[in-house]
């Protein structure tokens, strides 16, 4: 490393950031948000931990359950960003992440609805209602005294806001807009 340090500094005259470089293995180091993780002859791009745990956090921004918006407005900010995010990170090949946060965003929209609709019982138990749940289940998460994330991942609820619910409303899913990514390039 200190030899290539030097070539740097004295010929090509540029500063080295001794924070961000290093000799190390690819799948140990991370470069513009992504990593690499080895396959049994070669090594796959894939979102790093960090990047991963950003757009979660930015995801949760948009979602927070603080906003008295209505569902779409809430769902054009998510595809605006997420379209952009994707964009950018349109070169990993470990798509099992999109499905995962893909899940998680549905479930945090869950949440976002649920969230509306905590303040009173009857509510939610309409709003189930509405959606096609039986009344024993609506009955069941009308008055169940957990918050709105558990309340997300309970079945009537997923029964209610299935993904084409959310696909209805235009809720882009990652894993499907990366695979029209993929096959344009």
């Amino acid at each position: 490393m200190d030899s290539v340090e030097e070539f740097l500094r004295k010929k090509l005259k540029l500063k080295v950031n001794h924070r961000k470089s290093a000799v190390a293995k690819p799948q140990e180091r991370r470069f513009l948000g992504f990593s690499f993780t080895p396959t049994s002859y070669e090594l796959k791009i894939k979102l790093s931990k960090e990047s991963l745990k950003n757009v979660k956090y930015r995801i949760k921004r948009i979602t927070r359950r603080a906003r008295r918006i209505p569902v779409t407005q809430i769902i054009e900010e998510l595809n605006t960003y997420l379209k952009g995010w994707l964009s950018y990170y349109r070169l990993i090949e470990a798509s099992y992440v999109l499905e995962e946060l893909d899940w998680w965003i549905r479930r945090r929209m869950r949440c976002f609805v649920m969230n509306q609709w905590i303040k009173k019982c009857s509510a939610r138990y309409k709003g189930l209602r509405n959606l096609g749940v039986s009344e024993k289940s609506a009955l069941s998460v009308a008055f169940s005294r957990k918050g709105p994330w558990v309340i997300s991942n309970m079945k009537p609820v997923k029964v209610a806001m299935p993904n084409s619910f959310f696909t209805k409303r235009g809720l882009l899913s990652l894993s499907r807009h990366y695979d029209s990514l993929s096959k344009m390039t």
